[in-house]
């Protein structure tokens, strides 16, 4: 890597920038950070000492014309096998985070959705009781507006920390998030998810337990939880599920090299052990291209698909 160009910038000199703002590493194989399993690597890899320093880095960034990306806990992601020419932003243990102001949840952007989940039971808190089963971080979670069993982050949360891409720190109230179905403004503004406040309501704690336990079981039941999987793959058309779509295309069990449409669940892809994202991607396509052929309906995908082929 040692004194190749990325925007202008010799890469030594923005990690040498970057170094007194966290941890940098280069090279770093991205398979491993990923629930997939699948991607290759990073040219750097930064994890922030804390939002100040972020701020800073993204700055550097920028200025140094340097694609950037973040990572939390892999879910929701392909990154491709040519890897990520550019910076991967990684939130550690200064973002794992939890303090509580009443019936508020106010969790830093790389907490676990399913552990803020069950810290919310545990504290007698309802409103997150359908994320038991999501597995990304906080932060992923306003990104996308995750969801599941006809709830979504959009319906709880109060407010997000963002750090912007100029180094700009702003907190955005939920309506300013623009929140729809797995779609939020940070898909198409550029910043990072510091921290995330959750509205909650008093409710009984053997109660929500219950009914967290009665959610987790039938996602286990009804998805390939315990395969290397991203998640849903698409979004669910207006008044149609992509998975129903799938099915009827015939195409549960199709595989491609190591990849395969799950069985259990036609809308999650499963790594069979040694898939590449270019299996993945052909198995993207040719659901895509059976389901508009034969319903004349074009799934989007809810994966977001990172890097070089």
């Amino acid at each position: 890597m040692s004194g190749v160009g990325m925007g202008g910038m010799k890469v030594p000199s923005l990690v040498s920038r970057l170094s007194h703002y966290g941890t940098v590493r280069e090279h770093v194989p991205l398979a491993r950070y990923t629930t997939w399993k699948i991607g290759g690597p990073a040219d750097i890899w930064f994890e922030p000492a804390g939002t100040e320093a972020l701020a800073v880095a993204l700055q550097y960034i920028r200025e140094a014309h340097v694609p950037w990306m973040i990572i939390g806990k892999g879910s929701n992601m392909l990154i491709l096998d040519g890897g990520f020419r550019g910076v991967v932003i990684h939130l550690g243990e200064p973002f794992v985070t939890l303090r509580k102001e009443g019936a508020t949840l106010i969790a830093g952007g790389a907490y676990p959705l399913v552990r803020l989940a069950y810290d919310a039971v545990r504290r007698g808190l309802s409103g997150l009781t359908y994320a038991g089963g999501i597995p990304g971080s906080v932060g992923g979670a306003v990104v996308m507006n995750a969801g599941a069993h006809g709830q979504d982050t959009s319906r709880v949360l109060s407010y997000a920390r963002i750090v912007w891409e100029d180094g700009r720190v702003e907190i955005l109230r939920r309506e300013a998030l623009e929140m729809t179905y797995r779609t939020t403004r940070l898909q198409r503004e550029r910043g990072v998810v510091v921290e995330a406040a959750f509205d909650l309501t008093p409710g009984d704690e053997q109660s929500l337990r219950k009914e967290m336990n009665t959610l987790k079981t039938h996602r286990l039941r009804t998805q390939p939880l315990q395969e290397a999987c991203a998640g849903s793959v698409f979004r669910n058309p207006p008044g149609d599920y992509a998975a129903r779509l799938i099915e009827a295309c015939g195409l549960k069990g199709t595989h491609h090299g190591g990849a395969q449409i799950s069985e259990l669940h036609a809308n999650f892809i499963i790594n069979r052990g040694a898939a590449r994202a270019s299996d993945v991607l052909h198995l993207i396509h040719t659901v895509q291209s059976c389901v508009k052929e034969r319903f004349g309906i074009e799934l989007k995908t809810e994966v977001l698909v990172m890097g070089e082929g």
